[in-house]
């Protein structure tokens, strides 16, 4: 499995989880690469894969939120 991929899991099961709750801020591109020791280019895969899904929305300029329940 890519690691992108491995990365996006974690992240989709903090949210199932709570620990981001609804409208909560996901961890940054640089915070990503940092925790799990990733480029950023990886890292902005995993954001792009999680709003394909519907699971975060991406303000400009203030962050990535998770997305509220539908």
């Amino acid at each position: 499995m890519p690691r992108w991929r491995q990365v996006a899991d974690v992240i989709r099961k903090r949210i199932a989880d709570g620990t981001y709750p609804p409208r909560s801020r996901v961890p940054s591109v640089i915070q990503l690469s940092t925790e799990f020791g990733i480029a950023q280019a990886t890292a902005q895969k995993v954001h792009q894969g999680l709003r394909a899904e519907g699971l975060i929305y991406t303000e400009p300029g203030l962050g990535s939120f998770v997305a509220g329940p539908s």
